[in-house]
Formats: structure tokens, C-alpha cells, sequence
């Protein structure tokens, strides 16, 4: 194995792990692809999330600390951001919030938004244009 051709992709808790992984780790990763990811516990399904990291007003830090949103400044690597924009399990706002630190931090992203596509991202040509542009873009940061 190729130790400068480690790269990571994730979709939805995946895609947070991703995100995570390259923001937090990013001396081990390359290249990650995030689809779908929670960058935000403050807007993830609260009795999902409540369960394994308490309510966030008891949890403050936690619920901070592993926010892919709060690492922006750490980001070392590609990065590729998709989302649905009608997801109906992550909502949207995590990667447009996302999107916006990266900016701010003056970090260099690839995004993808597709509309009108659900968390699934499925639909006339929509899944073979996500794979092929996951495809392109691990063939070229790798």
C-alpha cells in the first residue's frame, strides 16, 4: 500500500466520518469524498443523536468537538462535498453551513449539489453522474 494514496469516502454517517477523518486525521488521508454528511449534531435527528450524546445544552463540547463544521481550519487534502438539496435525513443546511466555514477558512473544496434529489441521490441519470464524478475525482487526487 501506498502510504501517500490513502483516500476516504463516506455517505451520511460516512460521509460525517469522512469529513471527520480528513479534517481531524488529515496526516493519514489524501483525498476524502463526503456525500450526505452531518457536519452539525446541533441539526441531526435529536432522538437519534440525544441518545448516544445527551441533549446539546448538557453536552455542549461534545456535540462541538465532533463537528466536522468546528475543523474547517485543519483541512489538509481534497475535498469533495455532494448533497441533495431535498434530503429528507441530513438536512441540506449541514453541507451549505460546511460549505461556507471552508470558505471563510480559505480552504480550497470541490462541490457538488444535485436538486431536487433526496438523501438517496437516485433519479433519471443523477446516480450514474455521482459516481462518475466520485470516480473523477479519486482518479485525480490519488
Amino acid at each position: 500500500m501506498d502510504g501517500n494514496r490513502i483516500g476516504i469516502f463516506g455517505w451520511s454517517y460516512g460521509g460525517y466520518m469522512s469529513s471527520s477523518c480528513l479534517f481531524k486525521g488529515n496526516d493519514v488521508f489524501k483525498m476524502a469524498i463526503a456525500v450526505a454528511p452531518v457536519t452539525n449534531w446541533r441539526y441531526y435527528d435529536n432522538i437519534y443523536t440525544e441518545r448516544y450524546m445527551a441533549k446539546p445544552q448538557d453536552n455542549s463540547f461534545s456535540y462541538d468537538d465532533n463537528s466536522p463544521i468546528n475543523h474547517v481550519h485543519k483541512l489538509k487534502g481534497k475535498f469533495l462535498l455532494i448533497h441533495g438539496m431535498g434530503d429528507d435525513n441530513v438536512h441540506f443546511q449541514n453541507s451549505v453551513e460546511l460549505s461556507e466555514k471552508l470558505v471563510q477558512a480559505n480552504k480550497q473544496f470541490t462541490e457538488h449539489f444535485y436538486r431536487n434529489r433526496n438523501h438517496s441521490i437516485y433519479g433519471g441519470n443523477t446516480r450514474m453522474h455521482l459516481y462518475r464524478l466520485m470516480t473523477d475525482f479519486i482518479l485525480e487526487n490519488l
